[in-house]
Order: C-alpha cells, then structure tokens, then sequence
C-alpha cells in the first residue's frame, strides 16, 4: 500500500483538506476549479479518470480474454504506436514488468526517427506482430504517418492479411476508428471521452498493453481501487494531498523544479510523471519542471530551486542498488525530500492514482486548469502551416566544424538572438544567457539508438549541467512536444532551448497523400515550429539542422557546444576577476583620500587640541585658560 517518508506536514495539506478537495475530485465536482470560467468548463468534460479503479470503462474480463487469445495464436510480439498520454502509460507499465517477464516482447514508437523505426521493424517477425495504434482523438499526426510506414512494411511480408495484425484503441467517432472498422482490423477498443491522454493510465489506454505482457489485471486493479480509496479522503494523511502540498509548498518558495531520483528500473515512471505534472501545470506563466535526469552531485549544495523526489524500486543486483545508495549520499540535507517505495508493477497503479490526485489538486492550489494544454495544439498547428507552405529558411548556414568538412548545418533562432552571425556566436548567445534559477533543455528530433549519439548528445546536456550548476534535461522530440513542451512554451521564462535535427541518410519515405513527404521531413518540420512557436512567446531558442546524426556528426558538433561553454566560462571567470580588481582599487582609493582628510583634519585638530590641553591645564592649576573667561 502508499507510503510516504516524509519530513513535516506541509501548511497546503491543511487548505485542500478544508476544502474537501480530494472528495471532490472523486465525485467528479468541477466547481472546484471555479477559479475561472474555462478552467470549470474544461473540468466539466475531463473528470473521467477520478473513478477509474472503482469503475472501469472497460470489461477487464474482454481485455484478457482478447491477450490470452492473441498470445494463444502466437503473438510474440507487440509494437504500440503513439504519442504522449497514449503511450507514456503503457511504457511505464511494460518496461518496469520487463525485469520480472513479460510474456511478449513490448516495444513502444514514439519516435519518427527512421532510424528507430528500422530498427524496430527489423526486430520483428510480422506474422506473429500485433501493432496497436493508439489516439484519443484519432488524428495525431505522428501516429497516423508512422503507421504508414510500419504498413508498408508489414504489407511486403503479410499482404492484405496486414488488417488482422492492427488494433485500434481511440475516442468513439474518431476518423482512427472509422478506419479500422472499414477496413476490418483485428479489434477496435473504445476509450472514454472524459478521461484525458496523460490521465489514462487505469483505462483502456493502459490496460490493454498491461494484460498483453501478462499482467493480471484483477490484482492491478485492486491495488488500484484501495488507491483510490485513500487519496479521494479528506484526511491529512491522504498521500496525494502531501504530494500535492510538497509540490506546491516548495513551489511558493522559489523551488519550482524537482529532481526525479531512481535506480534505472524506475526511470520509466519518470517519463510518466514528466508529462503529467509538466503538462497539467506549465501555463499561464506558471509551472513546475521535474527533471528526471540524474545529476546528484549538482546537489552536495542546495540551489534552492529544487525538491527532491526519490523513488526506490526493486532490484536484484547488489551493485546497482550500491550504486543509487551512493549517488544520494552526497545531497545537501538542506533541499526538501520525499521518498517512496515500489516493489512490483502492480504497485504502479498505486502510483499513478496518487500522482493523478495530486496533480490535479495543485491546478486547483496554483489556479491553473491541470486538464488542457493550450500550446500543444498551438506548435501542432505551426507543424502543418509548415507542411503545406515549406520550411522556413534559416538565419544562416555554414561549416561547423573548422578541421573537418562534415557538410552544413542550418541555424535558425529567436529574434531576441537577432545579429548572431555564425554558430559560435549564436550558441555563445544562448548559453550566456543562463541565469541562476533557469534550466536548459536539449530537444533533440534525433535517434538515440547507434554507436556515439546518447553519448554525444549527454555531454552536451552534462555540460551545461556542469558548467552553469542548472538543472539540464534531454528531451526526445517528438515526444516532449506532448510532455514539458506544454511547460516551456505555457510556464514560466525560465528555460533556455537547443533543438536538434538532421537530414537523414536513409529516410522513410510517405504515401502521396500524407502531409509529410517522409519521416524525416516530419521530423525537420516539428523542429522548426516548435523554435517559431518557442519564439513567438519571447523563450531563448535555436534550431540546429544539422547535415545528418551519424555519432561522429554529434560528437564534433558536442565539441563545439564544449568549446563555447569554455570561452563563457573563461570570459565569465575575467569578467569577475576584473570587477574585483576595480572594487579593489576603489576600496584602496577610498583608504587613501580618508587617510588624506583625516591627516587634514589632525592638523587643523592640532591647534586647538594645544589650546585645549592649555586649558585644561590652566583650569587644574587655577589659571585663567586663554580665550576664556575667569571663573569667579
């Protein structure tokens, strides 16, 4: 069952108890967002999560039924195809299962890289594949291009038979389902309309995959039910309601990011809580970044912008819990610390309902609604101005490297970086404008798979970390454009963006009739609009095109970022020297006119000092003193 090691009670624990919010959420009361006319109406329609254990809108017993049978035809395979709430979930779920067995192997593609999508059809046999394609709303545009792609290759070994390998879960009356049924695809599993994508984990979005892997839903779903219980109590000891008053206690005192600390198993559910709290809280200049990277020993002094958020998992190796163990021992007691516990997938339902509470009971504490996201369906509509009237052209191209001619890259960025010239300049621009309380992010359109890339782009994102001791995180486009993307164009100004992508060398080509002429070009477009839509709310961005994303590419171009951190850092270490100098200087100038004046003044001192000893000593010895008269 929850459990918390937490420090104090946080003084927001007691306002949500006198408000019965937790209650309220359950019943599904939308007043209690009545803080603005939208933020009601918006809560009015997406409440549907709050009783999802106690009653779900789906028959476990035909979602098993469905596995068992899909295993039992020989299914070995499933590949889930999605974006952001409809994928975030069951990766959590199946990755953090993996250890433990799952009964087929479970990939997830999120990503429009060609280079992932090759890999990962190539890791499969089609014949004993199940794809599910999952969108609320059925018209997504990275799901529908990627199945495209994974069709045509499914289409070369299996045919027309391609249909009963598909499987469908969305919205009733979406475009997605329609196709499915029109074209006879293995199954269609309707998703509830009141229950939002990030908000989804307990419904058919998360437990479809969940009984895939072999995962017993009836013992899942009673974790999640006593959950439930729990966190809809207005009680001090609701587990959501101190999740939510940590969160949002420290956020009031200057602490609005949190650092997601796990052994690996756990980093899964990072991902999850990225986009929930990101997403449902980052707008109207508001907003809380949790940075799931680990980077503790940025911690052995309080930045006093972070809380702590520590999650020990299960692990049957000695040295990797050794490891984690280590890794906290070096944190400054002083930042603000919540710990939890897990010890089997089944306690991820747990988890997910007390985060989902929580969550939407700091939107009403922070007087955000924690159910839309504005600047989503904003960048999504840059990406298809882009599509249909080309990319924009770029500030400037050039050879970015000076030893070795590894093509051009494009440079693109904001008008407050109106003037840069060349790519030294504009990244020295960028990253000299890191303040202390900002965070850095690298969002990167770029696969993470192959020799030298992760690395490569992780020195970029560790350098920044290093060097300007701010919170750095490496975003997966496009994923995060439906995770903390909501957060850096919505929340506050604190974050400075590199956004990375590359033409590819072996690209994926589209149907005629897609929006988009390949995977890549997509890939190219959702960059470029996100820097314009980044840019139009005033954020500190540039866009990297480079010429490909071979590992040697990224290391050189991770070399550049090296030696530009350098110079800042150089420059910023003169710059201090410098002023210190001067303040030297001044204080020493300041020393010697004082000693001048009070050598002045001694002198002039000097006279009447004379004329009052002389007067002293004419009142001891009964003199008149000069100057003064007698005393009768």
């Amino acid at each position: 069952m929850l459990s918390v090691d937490i420090e104090k009670l946080y003084p927001a624990a007691k306002t949500l108890v006198k408000a019965h919010a937790a209650s309220r959420i359950h019943a599904k009361d939308a007043t209690l967002y009545d803080f603005s006319t939208e933020a009601q109406a918006c809560a009015e329609q997406y409440m549907g999560w709050a009783d999802l254990a106690s009653h779900p809108q789906c028959s476990l017993e035909e979602v098993r039924t469905f596995a068992d049978a899909a295993v039992a035809d020989g299914i070995d395979t499933v590949i889930l195809i999605g974006q952001g709430g409809s994928t975030q979930a069951p990766m959590t779920i199946t990755k953090y299962n993996k250890v433990d067995k799952n009964r087929v192997s479970f990939k997830t593609l999120d990503s429009d890289s060609p280079v992932r999508v090759r890999e990962m059809l190539t890791g499969c046999d089609p014949e004993k594949t199940l794809v599910i394609i999952s969108s609320k709303s059925g018209s997504t545009i990275e799901p529908r291009l990627l199945l495209e792609a994974v069709r045509a290759s499914f289409d070369k070994t299996l045919g027309a038979d391609t249909v009963k390998h598909l499987v469908a879960i969305t919205d009733p009356g979406s475009d997605l389902e329609a196709q499915a049924r029109a074209e006879g695809w293995r199954a269609v599993f309707p998703g509830e309309p009141t229950v939002g994508g990030r908000f989804s984990a307990l419904s058919i979005f998360g437990l479809l995959p969940a009984a895939l892997a072999g995962i017993d839903l009836d013992e899942f779903m009673a974790h999640a039910v006593q959950a439930e219980e729990a966190c809809s109590e207005d009680a001090i000891d609701n587990p959501a309601i101190n999740l939510a008053a940590f969160l949002y206690d420290n956020y009031l005192k200057g602490r609005n990011k949190f650092s997601f600390l796990t052994p690996k198993r756990g980093r899964v559910l990072g991902l999850w809580i990225e986009q929930l709290v990101a997403e449902s809280l980052g707008k109207e200049g508001q907003g809380i970044l949790p940075n799931i990277e680990i980077d503790s020993l940025l911690l052995t002094d309080d930045p006093g912008d972070r809380s702590i958020i520590m999650y020990q998992t299960k692990t049957d190796l000695w040295d990797e819990s050794r490891n984690f163990e280590m890794s906290l021992a070096y944190i400054d007691n002083a930042i603000p610390r919540l710990n939890y516990r897990i010890e089997s997938v089944y306690e991820l339902a747990e988890h997910f309902i007390m985060w989902e509470y929580a969550i939407a009971m700091c939107g009403y504490l922070m007087q955000v609604c924690p159910f839309d996201q504005p600047d989503v369906a904003s960048a999504k509509a840059e990406v298809i101005e882009i599509l249909k009237n080309g990319q924009p052209e770029p500030n400037f191209t050039e050879v970015f490297t000076e030893t070795v001619d590894m093509g051009r890259v494009e440079v693109s960025y904001a008008p407050v970086f109106e003037g840069c010239e060349d790519l030294h300049e504009t990244l020295y621009a960028l990253l000299s404008s890191i303040q202390p309380g900002d965070f850095f992010a690298l969002n990167a359109f770029l696969p993470f798979t192959g020799e030298g890339r992760r690395e490569a782009i992780e020195t970029i994102r560790h350098g920044v970390a290093e060097s300007f001791s701010v919170v750095s995180c490496l975003e997966v486009g496009p994923r995060y454009l439906h995770s903390t993307g909501q957060l850096q164009k919505g929340g506050p100004n604190m974050g400075v963006y590199l956004i990375l992508s590359a033409d590819e060398l072996k690209d994926i080509p589209l149907p005629e009739a897609a929006e988009a002429a390949s995977l890549g070009d997509l890939a190219k477009a959702q960059a470029a609009g996100d820097l314009i839509t980044l840019a139009k709310r005033g954020r500190r961005c540039v866009h990297l095109h480079l010429p490909d994303n071979s590992g040697v590419t990224l290391r050189l171009l991770a070399q550049v970022v090296e030696d530009v951190i350098a110079d800042i850092v150089t420059d910023r270490a003169l710059a201090e020297a410098a002023a210190a100098e001067e303040e030297a200087e001044l204080v020493d100038g300041t020393s010697e006119a004082s000693a001048v004046v009070e050598n002045v003044g001694g002198s002039e001192a000097g006279a009447d000092g004379a004329e009052a000893t002389d007067g002293a000593a004419a009142v001891a010895t009964g003199e008149e003193a000069p100057g003064e008269p007698a005393i009768g």
